[in-house]
């Protein structure tokens, strides 16, 4: 599967302004875009397994395509949702616990890139991992 394999943090675009709208205060905003996120991802059918590992948090997470389950950010923010597959992207639709608001996220692979992509209340940011 393309999603397969360990993955390392390169860059990020608009993260801190992405940051900035889920409330993420500036110290936290400062060392979030730091944070050398590494993720492996293991997908086997609908089934995925997702190590994340930064500076501040190992987590362990399975989740299968189109079945709800809570996740919680490096902020403490909880959301519930899922993930699913359209076409080759991975499409996640979260909703904050806090507001009701939605969370979108993206994965996909561009080139030899893993492409995160986060949406919320209008405001997008990437970040762009590269095998590692």
């Amino acid at each position: 599967m393309a999603f397969n394999g360990t993955w390392k943090i390169d860059r990020n675009e608009n993260y801190e302004k992405f940051m900035e709208a889920m409330g993420v205060n500036m110290m936290k905003r400062k060392l979030g875009a730091h944070d050398n996120l590494k993720i492996t991802l293991q997908q086997d059918g609908n089934k995925f397994t997702v190590k994340e590992s930064s500076n501040f948090r190992t987590l362990d997470i399975e989740f299968t395509l189109g079945v709800d389950f809570e996740y919680s950010l490096a902020d403490g923010t909880e959301l519930t949702g899922s993930w699913n597959m359209e076409g080759n992207k991975l499409v996640g639709k979260f909703t904050r616990k806090d507001n009701g608001k939605l969370l979108t996220a993206y994965r996909e692979i561009v080139g030899d890139e893993l492409v995160q992509t986060y949406v919320y209340e209008g405001v997008e940011a990437k970040r762009i991992f590269k095998r590692g």
